[in-house]
């Protein structure tokens, strides 16, 4: 998926989160959102998603060249954030099989294989509201990285994974990133992002509003 930003703002009441921002994203890029917190990487993310709108410029997606309706963006969109929540009810198995009952897997995996790839499998039966926050962030990295969609977006992917689930990031988002439009948002932490061949400060956008709120 090609995304294309021009003069992209967006403000919650009266304050400007970021603005001015200009950004083109060709099929198969690969993009670092970095910044601390507070600073809009989230609200971004759920911009690039088509979950929120922009306050002023556009924001448009294309697929194969071909311009994709707004209502349908969701269609080619996987997005793995600590905010999002599970259904704590569910198990494993349970969570996996609803997942993919809207979303195709990548290559056509099982649903079998989509559980042994995140290595929970002794968890199968276990409602997710047992599961440690680790456990749980790696059932969202392993929903989204599977999901066979042109648009990747992690939200601090490594948040909660202890050494052994960064090594295992590292290898899923490695494999199952090939081809797709991936966008991480990260607290510079470049395990998170190391394969992103391009990256942006937010903090860059915030220069820029502060110029444009002088002019009004």
């Amino acid at each position: 998926m090609k995304l294309l930003l021009e003069q992209a703002g967006k403000k919650f009441f009266s304050q400007w989160v970021f603005r001015a921002l200009d950004l083109t994203l060709e099929e198969g890029a690969t993009l670092a959102v970095l910044g601390p917190n507070g600073s809009g990487k989230s609200t971004l993310l759920q911009v690039l998603s088509g979950a929120n709108l922009l306050n002023e410029g556009k924001i448009t997606h294309f697929s194969q060249n071909e311009k994709t309706e707004p209502e349908e963006v969701f269609r080619s969109v996987a997005i793995a954030a600590p905010y999002l929540e599970l259904v704590e009810e569910f198990t494993l198995e349970e969570s996996v099989q609803l997942h993919f009952s809207f979303k195709k897997t990548i290559r056509n995996l099982s649903i079998s294989e989509v559980i042994r790839f995140s290595e929970l499998q002794d968890a199968l039966h276990k409602p997710v509201k047992f599961f440690s926050s680790g456990m749980k962030q790696r059932l969202k990295l392993t929903l989204a990285c599977l999901s066979d969609t042109s648009l990747l977006l992690l939200d601090e992917p490594c948040a909660n994974l202890d050494e052994n689930g960064v090594k295992w990031y590292a290898g899923m988002v490695s494999e199952y990133g090939k081809g797709r439009t991936v966008v991480v948002c990260s607290n510079s932490h470049p395990e998170e992002y190391f394969f992103c061949a391009r990256k942006i400060q937010l903090t860059d956008y915030k220069a820029a509003l502060t110029i444009k709120n002088k002019e009004r």
